[in-house]
């Protein structure tokens, strides 16, 4: 039998060796019904197990070297600060957006904390919740609060968010060049005066208070941010948002202003709520762009900056 007869025998026998393979391997794969999903599911918890690992740096960047660094702060909030190269530009105006228990009044308490026991005056100016009820909110989480308060280093101030509608006639007439003397669009606490750190919750609540009237809320808004600019103090404003939010603020005009837009999602993935955080903007400073996993745990706020989440966001 010639060579070239023997090779396709052996090139057939082959071929029909590996097609009863498949078919074996079909049948057992029919057989045992593997749940390719399941499996793709389980690997996915691990992974994310094995990237929930303690955050090991708190509020301490790598800033040796680095110039001007007394120019900007750090939050403390465990990871988050990873997503900055430096830091939050001193003085910066920054719009903390999420929907409703995403986090950000935790995230803005934390940060008010952390600067208090640097030795930082820190306001946090409410138009919501109550000062008792914010103490005891921050002593769930073991956090030295009414310490902080007793030493002079925090104060939470109750404002009413239609008390501040009065000041708006002067406000327009100021605008006008009808009224001579300054008015400011918020009173800061006599005993309290020049603060670090400044948290207003919330825009939202003052915009309702402005149900009908856009162009005089446009001009409160702008005052508003000017004003703060004028106390150097780095500031935290709180907007109530949807849960993936397309505009960050009550009317987008407040994003425009603000140097800096950072934003909690509380996504859900099937029957699980997943949170995540993300510093959309920065004047001023670089950082990274990207979208981290963040829990609420019995501490406080902690952020994965090396875990990425990719839902679907739109």
């Amino acid at each position: 039998m010639k060579k070239k007869s023997v090779k396709k025998i052996q090139v057939k026998r082959k071929v029909s060796k590996i097609k009863v393979t498949a078919v074996k391997v079909k049948k057992s794969i029919d057989k045992k019904k593997i749940n390719v999903s399941s499996i793709a599911s389980e690997i996915k918890k691990e992974m994310i197990s094995q990237q929930r690992k303690p955050v090991e740096k708190v509020g301490k960047l790598n800033l040796k070297n680095k110039k001007n660094v007394k120019d900007y702060v750090l939050t403390g909030v465990p990871g988050f600060d990873e997503l900055l190269e430096k830091g939050i530009p001193k003085g910066n105006l920054m719009i903390v957006a999420g929907g409703a228990g995403s986090g950000k009044t935790i995230f803005c308490l934390q940060t008010l904390i952390n600067k208090a026991n640097e030795g930082k005056k820190c306001l946090y100016m409410t138009l919501e919740e109550s000062e008792e009820k914010l103490l005891t909110h921050m002593e769930d989480f073991n956090w030295n609060a009414r310490e902080l308060v007793k030493k002079g280093k925090l104060k939470i101030f109750r404002i009413n968010p239609f008390d501040i509608t009065r000041n708006v006639d002067a406000l327009l007439a100021k605008q006008k060049g009808e009224l001579l003397i300054d008015v400011d669009p918020v009173l800061l606490p006599k005993d309290f005066a020049k603060p670090d750190f400044i948290v207003i919750d919330s825009l939202t609540a003052i915009a309702s208070a402005f149900t009908g009237k856009d162009e005089s809320y446009r001009i409160y808004i702008e005052q508003l941010f000017r004003f703060l600019e004028k106390t150097s103090a780095t500031a935290f404003l709180i907007t109530e948002t949807e849960q993936i939010p397309k505009i960050f603020s009550p009317t987008g005009v407040e994003e425009f202003l603000a140097d800096g837009v950072i934003v909690i999602y509380n996504l859900q993935h099937g029957n699980v709520r997943e949170n995540a955080i993300e510093i959309l903007k920065l004047r001023g400073a670089a950082h990274k762009k990207k979208i981290v996993a963040m829990q609420l745990t019995s501490n406080g706020m902690v952020v994965y900056p090396e875990q990425e989440v990719f839902s679907d966001l739109n």
